[in-house]
């Protein structure tokens, strides 16, 4: 079922973001409730302005302050989902962290485990509590965000290339465990998007000359808008994409298609 736009509804159905308190999470949080989604927030405590836009543009939200890392919080936050609306249709696993600038062996133990905490374990805590009820619903989806430094990756991102490289990994078992269950589980491997993670702290002419070298980098020419990310999640979230399951799809602007070295 499609709208007048040619987008996918979820009339009635129930919708967890994680990380839904900004850039691609609240993104898709709006997204999913302007089709009829009864959404779910789980963000560390950043969630309720989005809840409140989204209530006041009619639609139905509730922001659970989650950290995503913690199994007791998750567990919680299922629990609150379940007694609010009695049901868990689609997971989208978006909350992540930066982790970079250094080489590996110059990086904080402590600094690389909540790397791995929040973009890998979290998304595999999220999925074991949530799909019990997809389970006995017989039904569900699962969408992990990874990001192309799961695919291919520069000098000083090793902590965010592996957490996001076993995103990857993780999906396809999951999908695997899950492919006679009627739930099916994908990723999406983002570009450059323009969102507060790209950007960090840079201000002024960092900040310029940073989205200059990114947008050069996409061979389309320009960085992605987080609606390109959300567009995707709501296509495979869908019954339009019944067939699709392990699947990473790199969101890119064509980053991983381009062969870089000139010779």
């Amino acid at each position: 079922m499609a709208d007048g736009m040619g987008q996918p509804r979820f009339d009635g159905q129930v919708v967890i973001v994680t990380g839904g308190g900004s850039g691609i999470g609240a993104t898709l949080a709006r997204l999913f409730a302007q089709q009829g989604a009864r959404v779910v927030i789980a963000s560390l405590g950043d969630g309720a302005p989005v809840a409140a836009s989204i209530i006041e543009a009619g639609g139905e939200a509730i922001d659970v302050p989650t950290d995503i890392a913690r199994p007791a919080e998750v567990r919680a936050m299922i629990e609150t989902t379940l007694e609010r609306f009695g049901r868990i249709d689609v997971l989208c696993n978006n909350a992540g962290i930066g982790g970079g600038g250094r080489p590996f062996w110059e990086f904080d133990d402590d600094a690389w485990q909540r790397v791995i905490d929040v973009n890998l374990t979290a998304q595999f805590l999220c999925a074991k509590y949530a799909v019990p009820t997809m389970l006995k619903q017989n039904s569900g989806v699962i969408i992990n965000i990874s990001s192309v430094h799961g695919l291919a990756t520069k000098s000083g991102t090793s902590a965010y290339a592996a957490s996001k490289a076993g995103v990857i990994g993780l999906t396809r078992g999951m999908a695997m465990d899950l492919a006679r269950r009627n739930i099916r589980v994908n990723a999406i491997a983002p570009g450059s998007i323009d969102t507060p993670m790209m950007w960090g702290k840079r201000t002024g002419e960092d900040r310029e000359r940073h989205g200059r070298g990114a947008a050069e980098g996409m061979p389309i020419g320009r960085i992605g808008a987080p609606e390109e990310i959300g567009h995707t999640v709501l296509f495979l979230a869908s019954p339009a994409a019944s067939l699709i399951t392990g699947a990473t799809i790199p969101v890119d602007g064509g980053l991983m298609a381009r062969l870089a070295t000139d010779y």
